[in-house]
């Protein structure tokens, strides 16, 4: 089954990633990028998780996972080697108002994590469903390197000129104008 492409809005979202080692620490450092509204629950963090928790004022539990951590979240993430305990906290989701991501047990994902490249406001998502995420992570380092950085400064333009000017035919006739001479100029470049 192919995953559906959608863009969340996370400002009143609750997130929680179980495990600290390098597999949350992957997951944190994509979630951040677009909110900061985390917990973390593990025995222990490596190094690296737990300056990203401090940096970012995270909240964090030094403990084991237990029956009904899950309580109060809205998205949870199983980031943790023991298959056993995954598929529990997946079916401990269940019935509950939350979506849950298991690494590297695809069957027990609500959602997945795609390859992504953001620059600003512009966020383009990459995924081949779990096929290859090889393809993806290549396609994310071609697509970054292809749209240059004056791109943030571009969107906000153009978001400024949405707020400013009247809704109607010639905004848009305007807006989509500036974006296709936009990428025409830098395609020569």
């Amino acid at each position: 089954m192919a995953y559906f492409p959608a863009f969340l809005k996370f400002d009143d979202k609750k997130i929680l990633i179980i495990g600290g080692g390098s597999v949350a620490l992957e997951k944190l450092e994509h979630l951040l990028d677009f909110t900061k509204n985390i917990t973390l629950i593990a025995q222990e963090f490596n190094a690296q998780t737990q300056k990203l928790i401090q940096e970012h004022q995270l909240r964090q539990l030094k403990k084991a996972y237990e029956k009904n951590d899950i309580e109060g979240f809205d998205i949870v993430i199983a980031a943790i080697d023991n298959f056993v305990l995954q598929e529990q906290i997946y079916f401990e989701t269940r019935g509950k108002n939350c979506l849950c991501n298991c690494v590297d047990l695809q069957k027990y994902c609500d959602f997945i994590f795609p390859s992504y490249v953001k620059k600003g406001d512009l966020t383009i998502a990459i995924s081949t469903g779990g096929a290859s995420p090889a393809v993806a992570k290549q396609l994310r380092i071609y697509f970054s390197k292809l749209i240059p950085d004056s791109m943030i400064e571009f969107l906000l333009q153009m978001k400024q000129y949405r707020k400013t000017m009247p809704k109607g035919k010639e905004r848009m006739q305007f807006l989509d104008k500036k974006a296709q001479d936009y990428i025409q100029n830098w395609q020569k470049k």
